[in-house]
């Protein structure tokens, strides 16, 4: 049967805050008596992930638990929103900063939306996030359109049968494809609902992005969303 809700998570060495956080999304799930399947996927971790993953598989079925070789972020979340069955489709990370009690909020405004995204409040992030942040922000702006101000929020509930329409306009490869997916949102005509979320700091460890990391996604964000615009939205 398809669930009514699919979580997709891609995950890489989370091992020590992957427990906490998927107990707690399957938590406020269960008492919600919400029909849904919980993919995540682990995209080469190399911190002892995956056997977290296994052994809460193992003790959940309605965990999906996928390991793969290292492909990046955005093919990870590619492949998970290809996979996800749900007659909707929410998009979560797995470090704790965006937390389960905003979610409610953008279910309970669901029937009357296509795409639905928390917008980070109170976010403390380094320079070169801020700068990825707003530069985001504004290549959308110019190629798609201004109606989102959080264009990479990893906190996204979207509607299946949409999301599965507009899903072949982005590469498979898309470094950062929850920037072009926000920018065909509002391109196409998608019925938008933001509403800011709390961002807290991580619990634990640390995030695997950097400068010199970050530095090279921008450039291949910037291409692949200017890509899509023009070949899709001339």
């Amino acid at each position: 049967m398809t669930p009514e809700l699919s979580i997709v998570m891609p995950v890489y060495n989370e091992a020590q805050a992957l427990e906490r956080v998927v107990e707690e999304w399957t938590a406020m799930l269960d008492d919600s008596s919400i029909d849904y399947e919980l993919r995540i996927y682990d995209d080469g971790s190399r911190d002892g992930t995956s056997a977290v993953l296994g052994r809460l598989a193992a003790n959940n079925s309605r965990i999906v638990a996928t390991t793969q070789e290292n492909r990046g972020h955005g093919p990870t979340l590619m492949r998970a929103y290809a996979e996800a069955r749900g007659e909707w489709v929410f998009q979560t990370d797995s470090d704790g900063e965006l937390e389960v009690a905003s979610f409610p909020r953008l279910w309970s405004e669901r029937d009357r939306f296509d795409f639905l995204i928390g917008e980070r409040e109170g976010r403390l992030s380094p320079l070169h996030r801020k700068v990825l942040t707003g530069g985001s922000r504004a290549v959308v702006a110019l190629l798609f359109g201004s109606a989102v101000a959080d264009v990479n929020s990893p906190y996204r509930l979207m509607r299946g049968t949409w999301l599965r329409g507009v899903l072949p306009l982005i590469p498979a490869r898309a470094a950062v494809p929850n920037i072009i997916l926000t920018g065909v949102a509002v391109k196409s005509g998608a019925r938008i609902f933001a509403t800011p979320v709390p961002h807290v700091a991580r619990r634990t460890g640390k995030s695997s992005l950097n400068l010199r990391r970050i530095a090279p996604l921008a450039i291949r964000a910037v291409i692949d969303t200017a890509t899509v615009a023009i070949r899709r939205f001339p």
